[in-house]
C-alpha cells in the first residue's frame, strides 16, 4: 500500500492542473496505523523505507495537502496526517502514537511533532502513547480545525473550493517558502531517527518482546535489554 501510495503521489506531483491533495480513510478511521507484524525486526526495515518514502513525498510535495480525519488516526496514519499543511479532524476522532507501548518509537512523529505541538506536549504523547481526542488535536495545534464528524466533508469542501480560485503555481511557491527552513531539518533528522531504529532499537530484546506480546495478546514481559 505505501508502494502504491508514493506511485500515485509521484503521478499527481507531475500533474500541473491538481493542486490540492486529500488524505482519507473510510467511513470509520482515518487508518490504525501499519500492521503490527510489519514492525517485527526481519521485516521492519522494508517497511520503515516504504513508508517514510511516502512521509517525504509529502513534505516535498508542491502540493497543497489536506487529511480528513475520522475514526482511528493512529501510529504511521497520525504521522501521515500530521506532515500534511491542513488538518480537518472530527473532534470524537482518536490520535495517539502508540508505539512505545510495542517497544518501539514513531520516527516521524520524534522528529516533527514538537515543531507543530511543542517539545514537552510532543514528549508526552510519544513516551506515554496516550491517546487524545480530535478536539483536543486541534486545541494544541496537532490539526487545523475539529468539527462535528457530519460537518467535516463540509469543512473539507470549502477549503477545496477557496484553493480551486486561486494559481496553483503560486500556492506551489508559497509553500515552498513556508518550508524552506524546516525541511532541512526534517530530512536530516528523519534520517538519525531511522538510523537508531533500525541499528539499535530493533536489536533489542525488548523490541521484538512488545511485538510478539501484541501478536499473543498478551502484556509484555520487558528486561530493558
Amino acid at each position: 500500500m505505501a508502494q502504491e501510495l508514493a506511485g500515485a503521489l509521484a503521478e499527481i506531483e507531475s500533474r500541473a492542473d491538481i493542486s490540492t491533495i486529500v488524505f482519507q480513510g473510510d467511513a470509520r478511521d482515518f487508518s490504525a496505523g501499519v500492521d503490527i507484524k510489519a514492525h517485527l525486526p526481519e521485516q521492519i526495515r522494508e517497511m520503515l523505507t516504504a513508508f517514510h518514502a511516502v512521509i517525504r513525498a509529502i513534505v516535498a510535495s508542491r502540493k497543497i495537502t489536506i487529511a480528513m480525519v475520522r475514526g482511528r488516526c493512529l501510529g504511521g496514519g497520525a504521522e501521515l496526517a500530521s506532515v500534511c499543511d491542513i488538518v480537518y479532524t472530527a473532534k470524537d476522532a482518536t490520535w495517539g502514537f502508540p508505539e512505545i507501548k510495542l517497544g518501539c518509537y514513531p520516527p516521524v512523529a520524534t522528529v516533527a511533532l514538537a515543531a507543530l505541538i511543542g517539545q514537552k506536549r510532543a514528549t508526552e504523547l510519544i513516551v506515554t502513547g496516550r491517546q487524545i481526542s480530535g478536539e483536543e488535536a486541534a486545541a494544541i495545534g496537532l490539526a487545523t480545525r475539529s468539527t462535528a464528524s457530519g460537518e467535516l466533508e463540509a469543512a473539507v469542501d470549502r477549503t477545496l473550493s477557496d484553493l480551486g480560485q486561486l494559481s496553483s503555481a503560486a500556492l506551489a511557491h508559497t509553500k515552498k517558502a513556508l518550508y524552506a527552513w524546516d525541511a532541512i531539518h526534517f530530512d536530516k533528522g528523519l534520517a538519525r531517527a531511522e538510523k537508531i531504529y533500525l541499528e539499535e532499537l530493533i536489536s533489542t530484546t525488548d523490541a521484538r518482546e512488545g511485538i510478539m506480546a501484541f501478536l499473543e495478546k498478551r502484556s509484555p514481559r520487558w528486561t530493558g535489554k
